[in-house]
């Protein structure tokens, strides 16, 4: 064992140290919910982006400023929040866990099922937490919603209906660009959506069913390294339950954003709703016939709650968490989902020339 390695578990109980890797909006967003919410330490800091660098040096100046990531994995830490462009999560995860330090990243883990799996690798060889920033599992009433379909609450799950439209699209030019992001509205939103079905019945198996994506108002092979703003994919679980997800940036939906979840069970369904458009407010109902129960309304401040909950493991529980396999899970069905887009194109591509 290191010196260092020795230093972090006799601190195991204590304030846990934390460097925080990007500083742009959601990783500066993250970064001062934390210091806010709960007593950790600040200790280390880096961004290539110079200005956001100094203005978070100058909000926390016991923090060290790093210029490298060899220079922040150098620093005395408990655990490294990365929130950087999607190309780079897996490399920069695969770094921190390879020096032993658990990791909380920004979704998505690798810009593919293989780099998702070679960081969940790397953090059962190291035996250290490995989380993903599924905010939306942390919903006031979403906890309770997994509690009742475990249950059997709402019976036998028959269709589950998911959604997350943006009237706009992400403020960053790598967000347009295959090879820095990954992939277009549902490695973007529409990762959250399948997380929620996975993660709310952790048992069931999904298969993809067919899947359509767009961009600029047709299919995104129309240019090489497009990126989609729509996807739309059903998938099948192996009761034969039917999962529809459907996501895009600049909908023409008439308000900021629609994000929602409708659940029919055979003894029960249960719908999760933004409010009037909000990204930040929502409703959660169980129905039962044609009673609803309201579980959960606004005000409610969840956006760091995840991360939250990976500080308390931290103070007393570095190792891995097996939870983290569903990571896996959601990556192999999203590259189903694209390789399956494309397999599509390709058919009806072929049956348009045949019949020309």
């Amino acid at each position: 064992m290191s010196a260092l390695s020795a230093v972090r578990q006799r601190r195991s109980a204590r304030t846990v140290r934390l460097g925080f890797l990007g500083l742009g909006w959601i990783g500066r967003k993250r970064l001062d919910a934390i210091a806010r919410t709960l007593e950790v330490d600040v200790a280390a800091l880096l961004d290539c982006d110079e200005r956001k660098l100094r203005d978070a040096a100058l909000a926390y100046p016991d923090a060290q400023t790093a210029r490298d990531i060899d220079e922040l994995l150098a620093c005395d830490l408990d655990g490294v929040v990365i929130a950087t462009p999607n190309a780079a999560h897996a490399d920069q995860a695969i770094a921190c866990l390879s020096r032993g330090l658990p990791v909380f990243c920004q979704k998505p883990l690798g810009v593919s099922a293989r780099e998702a799996d070679a960081v969940i690798t790397a953090a059962q060889r190291a035996g250290r937490l490995l989380s993903v920033d599924f905010c939306y599992r942390h919903v006031q009433g979403v906890h309770a919603l997994r509690r009742r379909i475990g249950a059997g609450e709402l019976g036998d799950i028959l269709a589950l209906e998911l959604s997350f439209h943006n009237a706009y699209g992400p403020d960053k030019a790598w967000a347009y660009d295959r090879r820095l992001a990954g992939g277009g509205a549902l490695l973007d939103l529409g990762i959250h959506l399948l997380d929620l079905a996975l993660w709310l019945q952790p048992q069931a198996s999904f298969e993809v069913v067919s899947s359509r994506l767009f961009a600029d108002g047709g299919s995104r092979r129309i240019r090489e390294n497009a990126v989609e703003h729509m996807a739309l994919a059903e998938l099948r679980q192996d009761n034969g339950a039917v999962v529809r997800i459907a996501c895009s940036w600049h909908a023409h939906a008439g308000r900021d954003a629609v994000i929602g979840l409708e659940l029919f069970g055979s003894r029960g369904g249960a719908a999760w709703r933004n409010v009037e458009g909000s990204f930040y407010d929502f409703t959660l109902d169980v129905f039962k016939g044609r009673c609803a129960e309201r579980v959960a309304s606004p005000p409610d401040d969840w956006g760091s709650r995840a991360l939250e909950r990976f500080v308390l493991r931290l103070r007393d529980d570095h190792s891995f968490d097996p939870e983290a396999l569903l990571i896996s899970r959601g990556a192999h069905l999203i590259e189903q989902i694209y390789q399956r887009s494309v397999a599509e194109f390709r058919a009806s591509s072929i049956a348009c020339s045949e019949t020309q």
